[in-house]
């Protein structure tokens, strides 16, 4: 070939090459980081900084530091004080998983365009599906993340539920779905988009803990159906983003019954706990669900972005975009399985089974149990320590890796100690040592933690702590001067 620059880039043993020093880099990157002498978990720059430096490197940037470039400027997930969003510190075999994806790049619309990761699919999501308890006859798929998923859900609960076809013939009378207060986002995006409207969103107040007011479902059903509004979806959370706080599955799984409604679990972030011995009794219930959604990419250690959406009656992960009669699985010889863009939102899909199945096939089931019991107990062993320091205060009492806290002052008033709270929470960003979150709950601000690295330890979890009080201190002192 003529073309030079195809040439090179093409080049198998250029590729080689640079592959092999990726690798060491990396594998440096992980000692260093996992052994939690890193002395930074992020390098904080304000987003025009950011930027102005990545525009300048382009043009006159040393082409051999780009990658040591990229590593040094992200956050870094695999260091046990980054403790702020739910993204987990990949197992590093998966990023070799990644990289045959991204090689091969087979985009799985249909069979012959991703025969391995198809057939490779189907066997994550049976594995799935048993361990939810669901039969034979379930079903299931990969997708491109939890907020697709749960909106994929309700338009496959919309479809067997509601009184009218909406994906044929459009909606003649207000549709609405059942929710915790305190559920994702994402779950009151997916009802707008779908044109529910806020009318057609029923929040739920939620408890003490944050977990759903089941005793409320009756009052607020008989409401909105006196208001004109069908119900056809019941949404239990598992747990909630904000607080960590798990639903009741089995009251919410009655009630959907009751009520001929569906049943949808958003277990994002917790449903991995089906693997654990010590707390899948916090998914108790689960088994009832018509659907379910489990992020790998947040509880089982896999690369962003890639997320189980499961069917207790597998009929129905077919009939979601069907536009003739919904599908028979009882027609096994002509089940099309294999031909993945009829199920789902994506035309082009990600080889992201065989991250599923890579860890599956080297480490077993049983990694996922020491993953989920060993950030749950960590959840567990902060929630103490904070209850031990009279500084601090915990919103909720802790049911998994999730907690939320904040530096008191009984002196302060409310508005006062929310924004105290906030200014240490920037003073820990820039500074870079931890990576937390924060979060707003019911008028109150709260530091939020998500214990994502399994080599996160008590120690660590009390010098954040420390750190805080200086922090906050420092504040109040400068306060005091002005």
């Amino acid at each position: 070939m003529k073309n030079p620059l195809l040439t090179a880039a093409y080049s198998p043993e250029d590729f080689r090459k640079r592959g092999h020093l990726l690798i060491d880099v990396l594998a440096d990157h992980l000692k260093e980081k996992l052994s939690g002498g890193a002395e930074k978990t992020i390098d904080w720059k304000l987003p025009e900084a950011e930027y102005a430096l990545w525009t300048e490197f382009l043009i006159n940037g040393n082409e051999s530091s780009l990658f040591s470039n990229i590593l040094e400027r992200t956050t870094h997930v695999h260091n046990p004080k980054c403790i702020g969003h739910q993204i987990t510190p990949t197992a590093p075999i998966t990023a070799l998983t990644g990289m045959i994806g991204s090689l091969l790049n087979n985009g799985m619309a249909v069979y012959e365009m991703g025969m391995a990761p198809s057939a490779i699919e189907r066997v994550v999501t049976e594995m799935l599906c048993k361990k939810l308890g669901y039969t034979d006859t379930s079903r299931g798929f990969l997708t491109s993340g939890g907020t697709l998923a749960n909106l994929t859900a309700l338009l496959s609960a919309r479809k067997a539920k509601a009184s009218e076809n909406i994906w044929k013939e459009g909606s003649g009378k207000p549709l609405g779905i059942m929710v915790s207060e305190e559920a994702h986002y994402c779950i009151d995006r997916a009802a707008r988009i779908m044109g529910f409207g806020e009318k057609g969103i029923i929040k739920i107040p939620v408890k003490a803990d944050f977990s759903i007011d089941t005793s409320e479902l009756e009052a607020r059903f008989n409401t909105a159906s006196t208001n004109g509004i069908e119900i056809f979806a019941i949404i239990g959370s598992a747990p909630c983003t904000a607080t960590g706080s798990y639903d009741d599955l089995q009251a919410l799984g009655k009630f959907a019954k009751k009520h001929n409604l569906w049943f949808h679990v958003d277990g994002a972030h917790g449903g991995a706990a089906i693997f654990s011995k010590k707390y899948r009794h916090t998914v108790s219930g689960i088994s009832l669900a018509d659907s379910v959604v489990i992020d790998g990419h947040k509880m089982m250690m896999l690369p962003a972005i890639t997320t189980a959406l499961l069917f207790k009656n597998g009929n129905q992960s077919y009939a979601t975009f069907s536009q003739k009669a919904d599908y028979l699985l009882g027609q096994s010889e002509d089940e099309d399985w294999y031909n993945l863009a009829k199920r789902t939102f994506e035309c082009t899909k990600t080889m992201m089974s065989i991250h599923w199945y890579t860890i599956l096939k080297i480490y077993g089931e049983g990694i996922f149990d020491e993953y989920v019991s060993q950030l749950y107990d960590m959840g567990k062993t902060f929630g103490a320590i904070i209850q031990q320091n009279p500084h601090f205060e915990l919103a909720t009492k802790p049911q998994c890796n999730i907690v939320c806290f904040r530096y008191v002052d009984m002196a302060m008033s409310l508005d006062t100690l929310n924004s105290l709270n906030a200014n240490i929470r920037q003073k820990l960003l820039e500074a870079g040592e931890f990576y937390i979150v924060q979060t707003q709950i019911k008028g109150i601000h709260y530091l939020r933690t998500t214990i994502m690295n399994p080599f996160t330890t008590g120690d660590h979890l009390q010098l954040l702590l420390e750190k805080i009080q200086q922090k906050a201190k420092e504040i109040i002192k400068n306060m005091m001067t002005v």
